[in-house]
């Protein structure tokens, strides 16, 4: 089971008490003190480990505990630490405190590390407390108390590209064709349930990961569809793949402005990243509409189709590309990086769409 949001209660370890004792020796006559200090408690850390995908394991683990220290002994031998508790977490997971809704930590790559709550301090035995004129001590500490926290951990999945688009419009087609994603395929809407991630392979030595979340209907900000509450998933990306569907009953502007819409009402930031535009199922549109339908969908963007031989698009298609050198020729934030008609199915302009992604990506990655 698919789980990317939990609450839970967390607690770090008491101090052990320590001890108040005295020498007890055959031929020792009036021995001192000799209690133990008792232990520290167990500290709580969360680790960022990439062999955990999903939060489920803390559905049945509501409220973890590090072990408590344990208390002092006699013959001055302190009692043990804690162990601490080390919570295993996805990467993309906020740690959020849940009364201030202040983002605690941010685990974000595979082995990092942070601590969340100390333990408790332990006791100091009665021998400490001796002196020239108190050589009978009989006072110890007790151990300090825990520290408890009430916290929930928000799954954001890692991505480059986030595929946004209405439920059937082929993103789980595309990402199992891309990628090494194999998300279930059939020909009825919501099939996605839970997002995907796939790596997209460009050539040996680079790659992108690409992420497939639930197809957004119309009032998906209002809580309408699944798409909504899974668009956490492609927050942190930097480019959206708005996928268009050429064959559907909706028209593009609608299907484009819808979308745009609902991500905007989502979040700010989603709003205003940068974007590329996937005309889909290009192989069951008539060939004579395709022009036609491409054409007055880049006038109702306020683009113009262009052609560059670099990504090999079909050239008997229009389609239409910026490029990306924003502080030289004035990268346009509020136009499609690209509009590419492409069929899954076929493989056509897959590749040529896949080479325009990574170029994208690329430039984002540099820009760091």
């Amino acid at each position: 089971m698919f789980i990317d949001s939990v609450e839970l209660t967390i607690s770090s370890g008491k101090g052990g008490a320590g001890c108040a004792s005295f020498r007890r020796e055959k031929f020792v006559v009036n021995g001192g003190p000799n209690g133990g200090d008792g232990g520290k408690g167990g500290d709580v850390w969360f680790k960022c480990d990439n062999n955990t995908h999903t939060l489920s394991h803390f559905q049945r683990n509501m409220h973890i505990k590090a072990d408590n220290g344990v208390p002092g002994a006699p013959r001055n031998m302190n009692g043990k630490s804690g162990v601490k508790k080390v919570i295993i977490v996805p990467p993309g997971t906020q740690i959020i405190d849940k009364e201030s809704g202040k983002v605690l930590c941010d685990m974000l790559t595979h082995g990092q590390e942070a601590k969340l709550l100390e333990g408790g301090k332990g006791g100091l035995g009665n021998t400490h407390f001796k002196s020239s004129t108190n050589q009978r001590p009989t006072h110890c500490q007790p151990g300090e108390g825990n520290q408890t926290l009430q916290i929930k951990l928000d799954l954001k999945l890692i991505a480059d590209v986030g595929l946004v688009g209405f439920p059937n419009v082929g993103k789980s087609t595309l990402i199992s064709t891309v990628s090494n994603a194999r998300p279930e395929v059939a020909n009825y809407e919501f099939t996605t349930l839970t997002p995907k991630l796939g790596q997209v392979d460009i050539g040996d030595f680079e790659s992108f990961v690409m992420a497939d979340i639930p197809g957004i209907i119309g009032g998906a900000s209002e809580g309408k569809g699944l798409g909504i509450q899974f668009l956490r998933h492609i927050e942190r990306t930097k480019t959206l793949l708005f996928m268009i569907d050429l064959a559907s009953y909706r028209d593009l502007k609608e299907q484009f402005e819808t979308l745009q819409k609902e991500v905007a009402a989502f979040s700010e930031i989603l709003g205003t990243s940068k974007y590329a535009i996937a005309l889909t199922r290009l192989d069951i549109v008539a060939g004579e509409d395709v022009p036609v339908l491409i054409n007055g969908f880049l006038e109702l963007l306020g683009v113009e189709a262009n052609k560059k031989s670099e990504f090999d698009f079909d050239p008997a298609l229009p389609y239409f590309i910026q490029d990306t050198a924003e502080e030289t020729l004035g990268y346009d934030r509020t136009k499609p990086y690209f509009v590419c008609p492409i069929s899954s199915a076929t493989s056509k302009n897959i590749e040529a769409l896949k080479y325009a992604l990574f170029n994208l990506v690329h430039t984002d990655r540099q820009q760091k």
